[in-house]
């Protein structure tokens, strides 16, 4: 079960920092508020549910 959450966390942790970076990158060019809007609505969902997967692996690492 710890082999699930040993990969799950860091790919978690990469979705927020790709959609992070895809939503400042938006911005900065210029592109539609919209857009970037959205990708921060993405990205504060992907970090929790990053916090999720982090937080039961390690309640499951401490048993």
């Amino acid at each position: 079960m710890n082999d699930i959450f040993t990969w799950a966390g860091p790919i978690a942790l990469l979705a927020v920092l790709v959609v992070l970076i895809l939503g400042l990158w938006n911005m900065m060019r210029g592109g539609s508020a919209s857009r970037s809007q959205t990708l921060m609505r993405w990205r504060v969902g992907l970090q929790f549910l990053a916090l999720v997967i982090i937080m039961t692996g390690l309640y499951f690492a401490s048993r």
